[in-house]
């Protein structure tokens, strides 16, 4: 098999790489019953791609059914290649108990704060909201470790590491996306709310179709963005404990379990403030570590930079992400308005007793994130100037080990364990957000008020809500165990485009349109969900001739088509309003609901005025 490879190889040499990687060079390549490497001129995608065309046409099977393999990045050609062994090159690495050590520091920890979160949760309203006791500023570190996940952490380093300035700017739209929140609905939301974001939207028009509808939305949305974090931990506990993929996956699964079952919302959230201060710690000691390499001097950096990047001088400027403007402001407002819809972020905004905090939570919240960008963009800068381009694609082409491996240059081993814990707690606080974020979803609006009409008692609302945590965390591990190979990348980015495009707009108009009615947040809703979920199926992430899984030119060109399906959304919202014209409120009542929106004041049972504190 390994002869005909070789001639299979040889036969399509003369194919052109249609991948997007910019960097041209030669790659090893290993087939699955052999260790005798080939060398293929070119880039990553078009050896994968040669190769799988060679052995399907060599054994006589469909291309993308055989089992390759291994590629890795010379940094020349034509050198005489040593015996690789393992499947992941590592060739039966040991565990270091370096690592293994700091990995159950964390494991340890986070479960005696579930411990004492556990006794702690007895109450739907400690469960679920954690009392709304946080501050603003507990809060805001809650909010930050949410929403900084491993494709944060460990993508953006490489991002800058790889694409530059192109790199940075993908940060961009996270911290500016706080903005939106901040001014547009949080306040709304937290005034409308009390668990969930079905509260939100029946607060307006109360029924069991809406409610059911937001639920739904939140349940997808939150399974999205579990997969690829699950799939990052497989990976990194690989890397770090030689464990197999899937036993790795399915630790992560148990503890996020573990955590939202017995602690709920007082335990995730605590869980999440030392994530913040582990991650934030961790990357400033890094940084000053990386930036003393170049005796504090900006400029040394830059120029180090650019020896150490194929792009030289043009690695600072725009084009090496995205070829067109279109794909990148897409981008740009999908991760803008997505965050504004996410469940797991929203629902942050129960947890604090007024306004006032509300809105120290989100100053708070940016302040961090801003600080933990700003630090990514040294870090990436750094790998390049230290480690340069050449040996970060030797070890890992998509760049998420950019940061592990910087951390293992400056610091050793140490260093390395201290950096790899910190991406190891980040997903385990990501997951547990979303795990939460979907269980409240469940119990609260389909088991309490749809299935039991609201008369369930407190005790059957947690039972509901531990068993339906269980159900969730056990159908994200079984799908990321069954999706190992596939690309994560577009499923965070799908997840930001899935709640700007279907979220977003019904809260948004809920709030402030007094002629949006109950058919238009169904027709929005729906059409925003199919619209984003059918433009990435039938963008390049899923249709390309190269590793697709649809070998064909992708019929949407755009890679985050979120510029397409948010108008989507909205339209459906609008137009769905006008068809069901006879839905809408009268004005009194929209004044009334925009009345306790805006202010908090509302009107009791007995036609008063009360103000709820907000």
């Amino acid at each position: 098999m390994a002869e005909d490879g070789k001639a299979g190889i040889g036969n399509h040499s003369e194919k052109k790489s249609q991948g997007r990687d910019f960097f041209n060079d030669c790659y090893i390549v290993i087939f699955s019953d052999s260790s005798i490497p080939y060398v293929h001129n070119g880039c990553r995608e078009s050896a994968e791609f040669l190769l799988r065309d060679s052995l399907g046409m060599a054994i006589g099977i469909p291309a993308n059914s055989v089992n390759m393999v291994f590629l890795r990045r010379l940094p020349c050609s034509g050198e005489k290649l040593g015996r690789e062994t393992g499947r992941d090159g590592e060739g039966g690495r040991s565990l270091n108990p370096t690592y293994f050590l700091f990995l159950i520091y964390i494991v340890v920890s986070t479960l005696i704060i579930t411990y004492w979160a556990a006794k702690r949760s007895k109450t739907t309203l400690r469960f679920y909201v954690a009392s709304r006791k946080l501050t603003g500023f507990q809060n805001g570190m809650a909010i930050a470790g949410d929403f900084i996940s491993a494709a944060s952490f460990l993508g953006i380093i490489g991002m800058v590491a790889f694409r530059g300035y192109d790199g940075f700017l993908y940060s961009i739209g996270f911290l500016v996306s706080y903005v939106v929140v901040l001014f547009l609905i949080a306040e709304p939301v937290h005034r409308l709310g009390n668990y969930s974001l079905g509260d939100v939207i029946c607060s307006r028009f109360p029924s069991r179709q809406m409610r059911f509808l937001m639920a739904f939305s939140t349940f997808i949305i939150s399974i999205l963005y579990m997969i690829p974090q699950l799939v990052a931990s497989g990976f990194l506990l690989r890397l770090l404990l030689n464990l197999d993929y899937s036993v790795s996956v399915v630790v992560i699964g148990a503890l996020m379990t573990l955590y939202v079952i017995t602690g709920g919302m007082i335990s995730t959230s605590w869980v999440q403030i030392v994530k913040t201060v582990l991650l934030m710690s961790g990357t400033f000691l890094l940084t000053l570590i990386v930036f003393s390499h170049f005796n504090w001097n900006i400029a040394t950096l830059i120029e180090d930079v650019k020896g150490g990047t194929p792009l030289g001088k043009d690695f600072f400027l725009p084009g090496h992400l995205y070829d067109h403007p279109l794909e990148f402001l897409s981008l740009q407002l999908a991760l803008v308005l997505g965050t504004a819809g996410l469940p797991h972020i929203l629902i942050r905004l129960f947890t604090v007793r007024n306004t006032f905090e509300v809105r120290r939570s989100l100053i708070s919240s940016t302040w961090i994130i801003g600080i933990f960008y700003i630090m990514t963009l040294i870090l990436g800068l750094g790998a390049v100037a230290l480690l340069g381009t050449d040996a970060l694609l030797e070890r890992d082409s998509t760049g998420n080990l950019a940061a592990p491996l910087l951390a293992q240059a400056v610091g050793g081993d140490f260093l390395l364990a201290f950096v790899s814990a910190i991406a190891f707690t980040t997903i385990i606080a990501v997951v547990a957000g979303l795990v939460i974020s979907a269980t409240t979803a469940f119990s609260h609006d389909i088991y309490h008020h749809i299935l039991k009409k609201g008369k369930s008692t407190e005790k059957d609302q947690l039972r509901a809500a531990r068993l339906s945590a269980v159900a969730i965390g056990l159908i994200s591990t079984l799908l990321a165990l069954r999706l190992e190979r596939l690309n994560v990348t577009f499923l965070v980015s799908m997840t930001f485009i899935v709640a700007a495009s279907s979220i977003f707009p019904v809260l948004f108009l809920t709030i402030y349109w007094k002629r949006f009615t109950p058919g238009g947040a169904f027709t929005g809703m729906m059409m925003g969900l199919f619209a984003s979920l059918f433009a990435v199926a039938l963008g390049p992430h899923i249709m390309n001739p190269v590793d697709g899984w649809i070998r064909r030119e992708a019929v949407v060109s755009l890679y985050n088509p979120g510029i397409l399906t948010i108008p989507i959304g909205f339209m459906g919202a609008i137009g769905g309003s006008f068809i069901f014209r006879r839905q809408s409120q009268s004005l009194k009542e929209f004044q009334k609901f925009s009345i306790q929106a805006q202010t908090g004041i509302h009107s009791g049972r007995d036609g008063n005025e009360k103000f709820d504190g907000n």
